[in-house]
């Protein structure tokens, strides 16, 4: 499982930010990086009072991700 990890700030409050992810069970952490971008701009339309200021992909294996 491949996990897209970022920090989502409210546009009308920086200081204000939250980590969300995406999770992924069928690519590789290259596919999640190359199309990070892409999925993050979908995100951010869907959720316009945010701004993504940062991002990472990581593999997470079953059991790891918190509840």
């Amino acid at each position: 499982m491949i996990e897209l990890l970022f920090v989502a700030c409210l546009s009308t409050a920086p200081d204000q930010c939250q980590e969300r992810s995406l999770l992924f069970t069928d690519i590789t952490p290259m596919t999640c990086v190359m199309g990070a971008q892409p999925e993050l701009a979908k995100w951010t339309q869907t959720h316009p009072a945010f701004t993504v200021t940062g991002w990472k992909c990581r593999s997470v294996r079953p059991g790891e991700k918190e509840a």
